[in-house]
């Protein structure tokens, strides 16, 4: 699976995703009451280990170009992080990812606020819709401290996929990745040492096994997106949703109603139309890099 054909390309984001809602499982695990702060130290620190191997796609000579855009994605993804994990333990599995489809809508927000761009009648379409669809899949009835929490961290997600643009273009994808878990440390560190919590081994083991995955996840992304465009294949990202309903069925006895299932569809439709138009306006050219940073620099 080199993600050389569209074929092989779908089938590597597939794989990534199944991979992404495994590290998702890895947190739900954990106990309700965990020591959010000791898990977001140890996921980050592991995490920046794993890197260690790729460190010869740094640019030592301009390690730390773009300082401020770097930190302040740091901290906000060091939030998101946090959030993440209240989300995931408190909510459904299928749920909580559902609420972090937000983000790509967020996206197309934050952008019309910070950079002027405009949305066509399409993108509208999905902004309304989707937010539509997040209300009904949590109805007010059922609006609670952990759906803010997914909904802090898909806002969180979506600053950070809009920051990509600031970050200077000749840094490559794990110098930013890099930086990013290694200026997050000192803070999620403080945090830990703050919170006070006894040391759980059972919270080394979950992050361990969340980091590994999710850097699986953003390896899958990028081998699939380096030769093949994104308009191509980038629907194959949505079945994350469908795996997240798999397992959470099967794991953990969730079984979707029809309010949710409502509510994902008029998340999830709107945005793949929006790719699909965007595959029909735009032919087949090779690499295409902006799907590579959306997907592994703004990934929780």
């Amino acid at each position: 699976m080199s993600g050389k054909t569209v074929n092989s390309a779908i089938l590597l984001l597939v794989l990534g995703n199944a991979m992404a809602l495994i590290s998702d499982v890895f947190i739900k695990l954990l106990e309700p009451g965990a020591p959010v702060f000791q898990f977001a130290f140890l996921r980050c620190l592991i995490t920046l280990v794993l890197l260690l191997p790729l460190a010869g796609q740094l640019d030592r000579k301009h390690l730390f170009a773009g300082f401020k855009i770097h930190a302040f994605r740091a901290h906000i993804h060091l939030a998101g992080i946090m959030c993440m994990v209240i989300a995931l333990v408190n909510l459904p599995l299928a749920t909580a990812n559902a609420v972090f489809y937000a983000a790509p809508i967020l996206v197309m927000v934050l952008s019309v606020i910070l950079f002027r761009e405009r949305l066509t009648p399409l993108s509208v379409t999905a902004v309304f819709s989707g937010f539509a669809g997040i209300i009904v899949i949590l109805r007010p009835m059922d609006f609670n401290w952990a759906v803010i929490a997914a909904l802090a961290s898909a806002f969180a997600l979506a600053i950070n996929a809009v920051m990509v643009r600031q970050l200077p273009k000749a840094q490559s994808t794990v110098h930013k990745l890099f930086l990013n878990y290694l200026l997050i440390l000192p803070a999620a560190g403080a945090l830990a040492w703050w919170e006070g919590a006894t040391w759980d081994p059972s919270i080394l083991v979950s992050a361990m096994g969340s980091a590994l995955f999710i850097l699986g996840y953003n390896i899958a992304v990028l081998l699939a997106y380096s030769q093949v465009d994104a308009n191509q294949v980038t629907s194959a990202e949505y079945t994350g949703l469908i795996w997240a309903i798999g397992i959470g069925w099967v794991g953990f006895g969730e079984v979707p109603d029809l309010w949710f299932l409502a509510g994902s569809l008029m998340i999830v439709v709107p945005l793949l139309l929006i790719g699909l138009r965007h595959r029909r306006r735009e032919p087949p050219r090779g690499f295409n890099g902006g799907k590579v940073q959306w997907a592994t620099e703004g990934n929780q």
